[in-house]
Protein backbone atom coordinates (compact mmCIF):
# COMPACT_ATOMS: atom_id res chain seq x y z
CA UNK A 1 0.00 0.00 0.00
CA UNK A 2 2.27 2.82 1.15
CA UNK A 3 6.38 1.95 1.03
CA UNK A 4 8.81 4.75 1.86
CA UNK A 5 12.47 3.62 1.19
CA UNK A 6 15.34 5.33 2.02
CA UNK A 7 13.39 8.44 1.76
CA UNK A 8 15.18 12.61 2.47
CA UNK A 9 13.66 15.65 2.35
CA UNK A 10 16.56 17.86 2.41
CA UNK A 11 16.19 22.02 2.50
CA UNK A 12 18.63 24.58 2.57
CA UNK A 13 18.48 27.91 4.81
CA UNK A 14 21.46 29.87 3.94
CA UNK A 15 24.31 27.62 4.64
CA UNK A 16 22.54 25.23 6.97
CA UNK A 17 21.46 21.80 5.94
CA UNK A 18 17.59 20.80 7.42
CA UNK A 19 16.61 16.61 6.76
CA UNK A 20 13.14 17.25 7.49
CA UNK A 21 13.19 13.20 6.32
CA UNK A 22 16.06 11.70 7.47
CA UNK A 23 16.66 8.16 5.79
CA UNK A 24 13.25 7.25 6.48
CA UNK A 25 11.60 3.38 6.04
CA UNK A 26 8.09 2.42 6.57
CA UNK A 27 5.36 0.48 4.71
CA UNK A 28 2.08 0.36 5.41
CA UNK A 29 -0.64 -2.53 4.62
CA UNK A 30 -4.01 -1.94 3.45
CA UNK A 31 -6.70 -1.78 6.38
CA UNK A 32 -4.01 -0.44 8.78
CA UNK A 33 -4.51 2.81 11.44
CA UNK A 34 -1.41 4.46 11.87
CA UNK A 35 -0.79 7.34 13.98
CA UNK A 36 2.44 9.58 12.88
CA UNK A 37 3.91 11.37 15.57
CA UNK A 38 5.84 13.52 16.38
CA UNK A 39 6.72 17.48 17.63
CA UNK A 40 6.85 20.42 16.17
CA UNK A 41 10.39 20.13 13.91
CA UNK A 42 10.19 15.86 13.76
CA UNK A 43 9.50 15.70 10.64
CA UNK A 44 5.82 14.38 10.72
CA UNK A 45 4.34 17.08 8.54
CA UNK A 46 7.52 16.74 5.81
CA UNK A 47 6.35 12.44 5.73
CA UNK A 48 2.40 13.43 5.38
CA UNK A 49 3.61 15.84 2.28
CA UNK A 50 5.18 13.00 0.91
CA UNK A 51 2.59 10.29 1.67
CA UNK A 52 0.00 12.81 -0.01
CA UNK A 53 1.60 13.66 -3.01
CA UNK A 54 1.60 16.64 -1.84
CA UNK A 55 5.73 16.83 -2.02
CA UNK A 56 8.50 14.62 -3.50
CA UNK A 57 11.73 13.60 -1.77
CA UNK A 58 14.84 14.69 -2.52
CA UNK A 59 16.11 11.17 -2.30
CA UNK A 60 14.72 7.40 -1.98
CA UNK A 61 11.52 5.80 -3.02
CA UNK A 62 8.05 6.30 -2.86
CA UNK A 63 5.74 3.74 -3.61
CA UNK A 64 1.62 3.96 -3.48
CA UNK A 65 -0.08 0.52 -4.63
CA UNK A 66 2.87 -0.34 -6.06
CA UNK A 67 3.15 2.77 -8.31
CA UNK A 68 6.30 5.30 -7.84
CA UNK A 69 5.22 8.55 -7.48
CA UNK A 70 8.81 9.62 -6.57
CA UNK A 71 9.60 11.83 -9.42
CA UNK A 72 6.01 12.37 -10.70
CA UNK A 73 5.43 16.11 -11.81
CA UNK A 74 3.16 18.28 -9.91
CA UNK A 75 0.11 17.37 -12.90
CA UNK A 76 0.85 13.80 -12.21
CA UNK A 77 0.84 14.01 -8.72
CA UNK A 78 -2.73 16.27 -8.79
CA UNK A 79 -4.32 13.15 -10.47
CA UNK A 80 -3.29 10.66 -7.84
CA UNK A 81 -4.17 12.49 -5.56
CA UNK A 82 -7.32 12.68 -6.56
CA UNK A 83 -7.88 9.29 -7.51
CA UNK A 84 -6.04 7.43 -4.44
CA UNK A 85 -6.03 9.84 -1.36
CA UNK A 86 -8.78 11.22 0.79
CA UNK A 87 -7.71 14.14 3.04
CA UNK A 88 -8.79 15.31 6.71
CA UNK A 89 -8.09 18.40 7.63
CA UNK A 90 -7.30 20.28 11.26
CA UNK A 91 -9.66 23.66 9.72
CA UNK A 92 -12.13 21.57 7.63
CA UNK A 93 -10.95 23.38 4.59
CA UNK A 94 -14.78 23.65 3.48
CA UNK A 95 -15.82 26.69 1.06
CA UNK A 96 -18.16 28.68 2.92
CA UNK A 97 -19.97 29.99 0.00
CA UNK A 98 -21.13 26.03 -1.15
CA UNK A 99 -23.34 24.08 0.71
CA UNK A 100 -22.23 20.82 2.66
CA UNK A 101 -23.51 18.45 -0.52
CA UNK A 102 -21.30 20.69 -2.90
CA UNK A 103 -18.59 20.56 -0.36
CA UNK A 104 -18.56 17.00 -0.87
CA UNK A 105 -19.24 17.10 -4.03
CA UNK A 106 -16.33 19.31 -5.44
CA UNK A 107 -13.35 16.31 -5.85
CA UNK A 108 -15.75 14.48 -7.51
CA UNK A 109 -16.76 17.18 -9.72
CA UNK A 110 -12.63 17.79 -10.92
CA UNK A 111 -11.93 13.75 -11.05
CA UNK A 112 -14.90 14.51 -13.96
CA UNK A 113 -17.55 12.20 -12.44
CA UNK A 114 -21.03 12.68 -13.76
CA UNK A 115 -23.38 14.74 -11.71
CA UNK A 116 -25.90 11.99 -11.12
CA UNK A 117 -23.18 9.57 -9.65
CA UNK A 118 -22.10 12.83 -7.68
CA UNK A 119 -24.95 13.76 -5.95
CA UNK A 120 -25.61 10.08 -4.67
CA UNK A 121 -22.23 10.00 -3.62
CA UNK A 122 -22.56 12.49 -1.61
CA UNK A 123 -25.66 12.34 -0.08
CA UNK A 124 -24.87 8.77 0.88
CA UNK A 125 -21.54 9.28 2.65
CA UNK A 126 -23.24 12.77 4.75
CA UNK A 127 -25.67 10.19 5.48
CA UNK A 128 -22.62 7.58 6.84
CA UNK A 129 -21.36 10.55 9.09
CA UNK A 130 -24.51 11.36 10.59
CA UNK A 131 -25.02 14.55 8.33
CA UNK A 132 -28.41 13.29 6.78
CA UNK A 133 -30.96 16.67 6.24
CA UNK A 134 -28.06 18.82 5.92
CA UNK A 135 -26.98 18.93 2.77
CA UNK A 136 -28.68 21.98 1.57
CA UNK A 137 -27.04 23.98 5.34
CA UNK A 138 -23.64 26.10 4.62
CA UNK A 139 -20.36 25.79 6.69
CA UNK A 140 -21.31 28.09 8.84
CA UNK A 141 -24.66 27.20 9.76
CA UNK A 142 -22.79 23.82 11.29
CA UNK A 143 -20.92 23.74 14.46
CA UNK A 144 -17.59 22.63 14.50
CA UNK A 145 -17.89 18.98 14.66
CA UNK A 146 -19.76 18.72 11.79
CA UNK A 147 -18.07 20.58 9.73
CA UNK A 148 -15.25 18.15 10.77
CA UNK A 149 -17.71 14.99 9.48
CA UNK A 150 -18.46 17.34 6.53
CA UNK A 151 -14.84 17.05 5.44
CA UNK A 152 -15.16 13.17 6.61
CA UNK A 153 -17.70 12.43 3.96
CA UNK A 154 -15.72 14.68 1.26
CA UNK A 155 -12.35 12.50 1.60
CA UNK A 156 -14.78 9.44 1.32
CA UNK A 157 -16.51 10.83 -1.53
CA UNK A 158 -13.80 9.72 -3.83
CA UNK A 159 -13.64 6.14 -2.76
CA UNK A 160 -9.42 6.60 -1.92
CA UNK A 161 -7.38 3.98 -1.02
CA UNK A 162 -5.73 5.84 1.83
CA UNK A 163 -7.26 8.73 4.42
CA UNK A 164 -4.41 10.89 5.65
CA UNK A 165 -6.08 12.57 8.99
CA UNK A 166 -3.75 15.83 9.62
CA UNK A 167 -4.75 16.99 13.35
CA UNK A 168 -8.18 16.02 12.55
CA UNK A 169 -9.21 17.02 16.23
CA UNK A 170 -7.10 19.86 16.54
CA UNK A 171 -9.84 22.64 15.85
CA UNK A 172 -12.16 20.81 18.40
CA UNK A 173 -13.26 20.71 21.93
CA UNK A 174 -11.99 17.40 23.72
CA UNK A 175 -15.54 15.65 23.64
CA UNK A 176 -16.27 16.38 20.11
CA UNK A 177 -12.77 15.58 19.42
CA UNK A 178 -13.36 12.23 20.91
CA UNK A 179 -16.42 11.49 18.84
CA UNK A 180 -14.38 12.35 15.61
CA UNK A 181 -11.81 9.79 16.80
CA UNK A 182 -14.62 7.05 17.64
CA UNK A 183 -15.61 7.41 13.65
CA UNK A 184 -11.77 7.19 12.12
CA UNK A 185 -12.13 3.73 14.51
CA UNK A 186 -15.49 2.81 12.62
CA UNK A 187 -13.90 3.66 9.09
CA UNK A 188 -10.75 1.76 10.20
CA UNK A 189 -12.82 -1.38 11.40
CA UNK A 190 -14.90 -1.34 7.79
CA UNK A 191 -11.64 -1.64 5.98
CA UNK A 192 -10.54 1.87 5.26
CA UNK A 193 -6.59 1.99 5.41
CA UNK A 194 -6.06 5.70 8.22
CA UNK A 195 -2.80 7.43 8.42
CA UNK A 196 -2.93 10.11 11.20
CA UNK A 197 -0.83 13.07 11.80
CA UNK A 198 -0.96 13.99 15.25
CA UNK A 199 1.81 15.51 18.02
CA UNK A 200 -1.20 14.52 20.63
CA UNK A 201 -0.62 11.16 22.83
CA UNK A 202 -3.97 10.67 23.56
CA UNK A 203 -5.00 10.81 19.95
CA UNK A 204 -1.80 8.65 19.07
CA UNK A 205 -3.07 5.63 21.15
CA UNK A 206 -6.65 5.62 19.05
CA UNK A 207 -4.59 3.76 16.21
CA UNK A 208 -3.33 0.12 16.21
CA UNK A 209 0.57 1.37 15.59
CA UNK A 210 2.53 4.33 16.07
CA UNK A 211 5.06 5.63 13.97
CA UNK A 212 7.00 8.19 16.02
CA UNK A 213 9.58 10.44 14.96
CA UNK A 214 12.29 12.62 16.11
CA UNK A 215 15.03 15.18 13.77
CA UNK A 216 13.55 13.41 11.00
CA UNK A 217 14.42 9.97 11.80
CA UNK A 218 11.84 6.83 13.07
CA UNK A 219 12.88 6.32 16.92
CA UNK A 220 9.74 4.09 17.37
CA UNK A 221 7.31 1.82 15.10
CA UNK A 222 4.99 -0.38 16.68
CA UNK A 223 1.93 -1.04 18.63
CA UNK A 224 0.38 1.22 19.86
CA UNK A 225 0.02 -0.77 23.15
CA UNK A 226 3.33 -1.53 23.27
CA UNK A 227 6.26 -0.06 24.79
CA UNK A 228 7.40 3.20 24.05
CA UNK A 229 4.44 3.91 22.19
CA UNK A 230 3.88 7.23 24.40
CA UNK A 231 6.50 8.40 25.94
CA UNK A 232 6.69 12.19 27.78
CA UNK A 233 7.45 14.82 25.27
CA UNK A 234 8.81 17.36 27.61
CA UNK A 235 11.78 14.81 28.04
CA UNK A 236 15.14 15.67 26.54
CA UNK A 237 16.05 13.30 23.73
CA UNK A 238 19.47 13.65 24.31
CA UNK A 239 19.34 13.02 28.14
CA UNK A 240 16.24 9.83 27.65
CA UNK A 241 17.44 6.43 27.67
CA UNK A 242 14.39 4.87 26.34
CA UNK A 243 14.77 6.61 23.27
CA UNK A 244 18.11 6.50 22.86
CA UNK A 245 17.37 2.43 23.11
CA UNK A 246 14.93 3.38 20.75
CA UNK A 247 16.56 5.03 18.13
CA UNK A 248 19.05 2.35 18.28
CA UNK A 249 16.77 -0.05 17.43
CA UNK A 250 15.20 1.83 15.00
CA UNK A 251 18.49 2.27 13.21
CA UNK A 252 19.10 -1.33 13.51
CA UNK A 253 15.96 -2.28 11.93
CA UNK A 254 16.68 -0.18 8.71
CA UNK A 255 19.75 -1.70 8.21
CA UNK A 256 18.08 -5.52 8.48
CA UNK A 257 15.23 -4.25 6.32
CA UNK A 258 17.60 -3.11 3.73
CA UNK A 259 19.79 -6.03 3.78
CA UNK A 260 16.11 -8.16 3.35
CA UNK A 261 14.80 -6.17 0.55
CA UNK A 262 18.51 -6.21 -1.21
CA UNK A 263 17.70 -10.38 -1.01
CA UNK A 264 14.13 -10.27 -2.30
CA UNK A 265 12.21 -10.58 0.85
CA UNK A 266 9.10 -9.11 0.49
CA UNK A 267 7.58 -6.69 4.12
CA UNK A 268 5.61 -9.42 5.33
CA UNK A 269 8.21 -12.13 5.98
CA UNK A 270 10.88 -9.44 7.18
CA UNK A 271 7.84 -8.22 9.92
CA UNK A 272 7.62 -12.08 10.84
CA UNK A 273 11.72 -12.29 10.31
CA UNK A 274 12.10 -9.96 12.50
CA UNK A 275 10.09 -10.36 15.41
CA UNK A 276 11.73 -14.03 15.53
CA UNK A 277 14.74 -12.17 15.48
CA UNK A 278 13.97 -10.15 18.38
CA UNK A 279 12.27 -12.97 19.94
CA UNK A 280 15.42 -15.03 19.92
CA UNK A 281 17.56 -12.55 21.09
CA UNK A 282 15.46 -11.99 24.49
CA UNK A 283 15.22 -7.75 22.89
CA UNK A 284 13.70 -5.54 25.50
CA UNK A 285 13.91 -1.52 25.16
CA UNK A 286 12.71 -1.40 28.87
CA UNK A 287 15.17 0.57 31.02
CA UNK A 288 14.23 1.45 34.93
CA UNK A 289 15.34 4.95 34.71
CA UNK A 290 12.99 5.61 31.68
CA UNK A 291 10.05 7.07 32.08
CA UNK A 292 7.87 4.63 30.22
CA UNK A 293 4.53 3.82 30.45
CA UNK A 294 3.53 0.35 30.97
CA UNK A 295 2.01 -1.78 28.83
CA UNK A 296 -1.51 -1.99 30.77
CA UNK A 297 -1.53 2.22 31.13
CA UNK A 298 -2.13 2.67 27.50
CA UNK A 299 -4.66 -0.14 27.72
CA UNK A 300 -6.53 1.81 30.31
CA UNK A 301 -5.82 4.99 28.73
CA UNK A 302 -7.54 3.30 25.37
CA UNK A 303 -10.64 2.13 27.20
CA UNK A 304 -11.55 5.44 29.14
CA UNK A 305 -11.08 9.30 28.44
CA UNK A 306 -8.22 9.48 26.11
CA UNK A 307 -7.72 12.99 26.88
CA UNK A 308 -7.37 12.68 31.04
CA UNK A 309 -5.98 9.50 31.55
CA UNK A 310 -2.85 9.83 28.92
CA UNK A 311 -2.60 13.46 30.44
CA UNK A 312 -1.89 11.60 33.91
CA UNK A 313 0.33 9.05 32.76
CA UNK A 314 2.97 11.89 30.69
CA UNK A 315 2.51 13.55 34.42
CA UNK A 316 3.72 10.58 36.41
CA UNK A 317 6.64 9.59 33.92
CA UNK A 318 7.57 12.97 34.23
CA UNK A 319 8.17 13.27 37.78
CA UNK A 320 9.72 9.66 37.87
CA UNK A 321 12.10 11.23 35.52
CA UNK A 322 12.95 14.11 37.50
CA UNK A 323 13.33 11.63 40.56
CA UNK A 324 15.90 9.41 38.34
CA UNK A 325 17.83 12.48 37.22
CA UNK A 326 17.94 13.74 41.11
CA UNK A 327 19.62 10.77 42.34
CA UNK A 328 16.13 8.32 43.07
CA UNK A 329 14.64 5.47 41.69
CA UNK A 330 12.03 4.17 39.98
CA UNK A 331 8.69 4.22 42.31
Amino acid sequence: MITLKDVYKIYYMGDNEVRAADGINMHITKGEFVAIVGQSGSGKSTCMNIIGCLDTPTEGTYLLNGIDVSTMNDNELAEIRNKMLGFIFQQYNLIPKLTVQENVELPLLYAGIPSDERHERARYQLKRVGLEGKEKNYPAQLSGGQQQRVSIARALAGEPSVILADEPTGALDSRTGKEVMEFLKKLNDEGNTIVLITHDNSIAVSAKRIIRLHDGKIVYDGPSDGPGAVVNSNVSFADDPLLIKQREEAKRRDEEYKKAMAKGITHEEFESYYKELRKREGSNLKTEASPLITDADIVKAKDEDPLSTVTKLLERSEGIHRGNSEGGGTQ
